[in-house]
């Protein structure tokens, strides 16, 4: 069974990443489990966010993987197969999978379609996966990552915000996406009125101080209490990602 594919978006300081990473806990909290968590952002911190540690990123083992020798035996595909699976970092719960940057010097064609076979072998694994996108998505550009069944781009209330989310939803739909799979979340609020914008919303995030205590103290997003205003708006989320998707836990 296909599982469910939720890419998040926003200019850098929306609380992107901050959503994603308390999407997965919530998704594996309800039993949504496992959850494939997709770092597509260069400036990758979703790990920090789930508390977990980075070793190697894809763009990393890519570039390695085409300029230093492979053991005997091996050929250069099922090398690639190989150090694909080593970058994979599992959890309880969820797998996270860092993308790193996907510029290179040289052609990276070949090394491109080997790790897009690679991430559609590995998916299948899944119950959903959730990507954290960069606000010009490069990995869904280049195929690397896929269409996403939902587009969750993430702004704050501001007219400025809503009209970035505006461009980056057009960027998605010139990139072949479904405009109708596209919707606004709106992070940090404080209670104040959403601009008028065309995007459908699916959720709003309240500010919440335990996330930035959390970020102070240098504790993952995830270690915020059940019952902060921003864990229990998520929750909301991820019912309606639920309800939307209809994704359920494999049969396996």
């Amino acid at each position: 069974m296909k599982p469910c594919t939720v890419a998040i978006a926003g200019k850098g300081g929306t609380g992107k990443t901050t959503i994603a990473a308390l999407l997965v806990d919530t998704l594996v909290a309800a039993g949504v489990r496992p959850v494939l968590a997709v770092d597509a952002d260069p400036n990758a911190n979703l790990h920090e966010a789930l508390g977990v540690a980075v070793g190697e990123t894809l763009g990393t083992m890519r570039e390695e993987a085409f300029t230093r020798g492979i053991p005997p035996g091996m050929d250069r595909r099922a090398y690639i197969g190989y150090r694909f699976r080593k970058v994979l970092v599992e959890a309880g719960g969820f797998d996270l999978l860092a993308m790193g940057r996907p510029e290179g010097t040289g052609c990276y064609c070949f090394a491109n379609d080997l790790l897009r076979e690679c991430v559609d072998a590995l998916v299948q694994d899944y119950s959903c996966v959730v990507i954290d996108a960069e606000a010009g998505m490069e990995h869904v550009s280049r195929g690397t990552v896929g269409a996403p069944d939902v587009l969750l781009v993430v702004s704050d209330p501001s007219a400025r915000g809503l009209r970035t989310a505006l461009r980056i939803r057009d960027l998605a739909v010139s990139l072949g996406l479904d405009e109708g799979r596209i919707f606004l979340v709106v992070n940090r609020s404080k209670g104040e009125a959403v601009a008028d914008n065309p995007l459908p919303l699916a959720a709003v995030i309240p500010y919440d101080p335990a996330i930035e205590e959390a970020d102070v103290a240098g504790r993952p997003v995830i270690s915020v209490p059940p019952g902060s205003p921003a864990r229990v708006a998520v929750e909301g989320l991820r019912r309606w990602v639920i309800s939307y998707t209809a994704v359920r836990p494999p049969s396996r």
